[in-house]
Parts: C-alpha cells; sequence; structure tokens
C-alpha cells in the first residue's frame, strides 16, 4: 500500500477515536430522555441497523466458534454493561467518573495480554498500572483529596453503576486479548451488534411494565440517529484503519480517549469538572501509555 493511502486510513482510524469520544455525553443524554434500559436498546438496536446496511451480515463459517459464542458473550456483556452504567448513573457528573472507570481497560489489556497472548514486558508496566488506578481513586476521590471512607462512600451511593463500568473495563479487555488470539483477522462486529440490541430488547420487555412509555422529540430523535450512526462509522473506521493504516499511531492515539471523552462530554453534558477530576484523567492517561511502552520490546 503506497504512504497516501496508510496516511488516509490512519487518518481514518483517527476519526474513530473522535466519534467514541462522544459517546460517554450521549449515552448519559438519551438515558435521561428515555431511561437507561430503553436507551441502550435503541441506541444498539440503530447501530446494528447502519451497520447491516454498510456492511452486510458476516458469514458465519468463516469465524472460529469460540470467537462467535464467547468473543460474542464478551462483547454483548461489555456493550451492555457500559450503557446500563451511565444510564444509572444519579448524575451527569457521576456518569463522567464511571465513565473515566471504563477506561481502565488499555491497561487491563496490556496486563491480561502478559498471560493470555504471553505478551512480553518490561518493568515499566507495573508502574504504568498503578497510575491509571490511581488515576481512577483520584477522580472518586473528588477536590476533597483521596480518603477510602470517602471512596467508599462515593461508591456506596450507586453501587451498581460503578460495578458495571468496572465489569465493562474489565470485560473488554478480555474481549481485546482472546478475539486477536482467535479471530484472525476477521470482524463479526455487525453480528455481534444484533445480538446486543436482541438482548438488550429481551431486556426492556422483561422490565416493560416499570419503564416509562418513551417521549420522542425532535432533539432526541435527532441525538439516537447521531449516536447510532456515529458508533457504526466508529467501528467500521477503526477495523479500516488498523488494518491498512499505522497500527503504531493508532495505538498511541487510542490511549487519549479519556481526555478526549472527558472533554467531549462536559462540553455536551455542560459541566465544569474540577482540577481533581482533569488531574485523574490525565493519570489514566499517562498510566496506560506506560503500560503501552512496557511491552514494546526490541
Amino acid at each position: 500500500m503506497n504512504t497516501a493511502a496508510s496516511a488516509r486510513a490512519t487518518l481514518t482510524g483517527i476519526i474513530a477515536i473522535l466519534l467514541w469520544s462522544t459517546s460517554v455525553g450521549l449515552l448519559r443524554s438519551l438515558a435521561e430522555h428515555f431511561g437507561p434500559l430503553l436507551s441502550a436498546a435503541l441506541v444498539y438496536s440503530t447501530s446494528a441497523l447502519f451497520l447491516c446496511l454498510s456492511r452486510g451480515l458476516p458469514r458465519l463459517r468463516a469465524f472460529s466458534r469460540r470467537y462467535l459464542i464467547i468473543g460474542g458473550a464478551l462483547f454483548i456483556s461489555y456493550e451492555t454493561a457500559l450503557a446500563l452504567a451511565i444510564g444509572l448513573a444519579h448524575s451527569r457528573s457521576q456518569s463522567l467518573e464511571l465513565g473515566m472507570i471504563n477506561y481502565l481497560w488499555p491497561s487491563l489489556t496490556v496486563v491480561m495480554a502478559l498471560w493470555i497472548n504471553a505478551q512480553r514486558y518490561s518493568w515499566l508496566l507495573w508502574p504504568g498500572l498503578l497510575l491509571a488506578l490511581a488515576g481512577v481513586l483520584r477522580v472518586l476521590g473528588g477536590d476533597n483529596g483521596f480518603s477510602l471512607s470517602g471512596l467508599w462512600q462515593n461508591v456506596q451511593d450507586n453501587p451498581v453503576a460503578y460495578l458495571l463500568a468496572l465489569c465493562a473495563a474489565i470485560v473488554w479487555a478480555l474481549y481485546c486479548n482472546l478475539t486477536r488470539r482467535w479471530a484472525k483477522g476477521q470482524n463479526a462486529v455487525s453480528l455481534f451488534f444484533c445480538l446486543t440490541a436482541l438482548t438488550l430488547w429481551c431486556a426492556v420487555l422483561w422490565q416493560a411494565p416499570n419503564i416509562p412509555h418513551p417521549a420522542f422529540t425532535f432533539t432526541s430523535t435527532l441525538q439516537l440517529l447521531f449516536m447510532g450512526l456515529s458508533t457504526a462509522l466508529a467501528y467500521s473506521a477503526w477495523n479500516h484503519g488498523i488494518q491498512q493504516g499505522n497500527m503504531t499511531l493508532l495505538a498511541t492515539a487510542s490511549y487519549f480517549t479519556p481526555v478526549l471523552s472527558a472533554l467531549a462530554s462536559s462540553l455536551w453534558l455542560q459541566l465544569t469538572p474540577g482540577f481533581a477530576f482533569w488531574q485523574g484523567v490525565c493519570l489514566v492517561v499517562a498510566g496506560s501509555l506506560l503500560c503501552w511502552r512496557g511491552t514494546q520490546m526490541r
């Protein structure tokens, strides 16, 4: 592939990162319109529709059974857990905290790769992991500073949402490692989105008596269409970028997603996070980069 084509593919991958950075703010905004469960079902149904129209459904015989079953289950679990965690946040500011917990996944991906994919590493990996964890704790501690009692009180305010966000980070780290091992360059994301939407609609039907009747407005419908389309475009763009572009540059750029996500979410949700939040975000990014650098063995 020539240099110009590779540069275009790399730029396409960076566009995916920019689109993903809008997800936390939009998920929260849509949850305020439709509720946590119904908004997630609507978003992933819309994304599945766009993906099927643009990419079509993959041929099942082209994939390993382990990738389809285990990878599919992990994908569904991640998308569901993250959407519900953001939707169940008691406030917009809490949704930003939950988003930062989710962004532990880059560091966890690198750590899990040591055992799952026999990844070589250097000593930089461990301070990187501690730095990322310190960043999340700094976010949760807030401007009053970190304390175990304050952290526990913060989590106790909404334990289900915090647990879902942490589970999302762990599950996505597992998904990244196992699909790298089993997918063999193939991509069943269209199928996985359809299954995610189906799972969420089953949950909606089960909880139907407790779900208020949705009130579609022009604003909420526009947000839903943008979220569905941007998510579909992001996954397609990222797949093209990592296959045809500069993988090293894209991998490095992806570690700055927490900063972009926090910035985009703050602007969209009209929030002004304090210094402690931004300090924690920077620590998460720095820790993730150290983890990544710790695996770049020559």
